[in-house]
């Protein structure tokens, strides 16, 4: 018992992180990249992210595939949302 609500504050502690990250990421050295304002953006970084924490989770007790797949919505929504902080910052053309 002990050890299934430690395995969900690790992955709540690690999306928490990786949210703010990739958001901050994003909003501060990506704000000039185009790519970053593609519809497809967000769903490269995840599926990039969950796959590299794929690996690192297999050897570590206490999470699994839930937590990998965790982190990379994680890793999506904050590239999302730092794309759509971004948006409104550009100068117009």
């Amino acid at each position: 018992m002990l050890a299934i609500i430690l395995s969900v504050l690790v992955s709540f502690a690690v999306a928490t992180v990786a949210y703010a990250q990739a958001r901050a990421f994003v909003t501060r050295r990506l704000r000039y990249v185009d790519a970053v304002q593609n519809a497809l953006a967000p769903f490269v970084a995840g599926i990039g992210a969950g796959l590299l924490a794929l690996p690192l989770v297999a050897i570590l007790p206490l999470v699994g595939v839930g937590t990998a797949v965790t982190l990379g919505l994680a890793v999506g929504m904050g590239v999302a949302a730092g794309a759509r902080e971004n948006r409104g910052t550009l100068p117009r053309y």
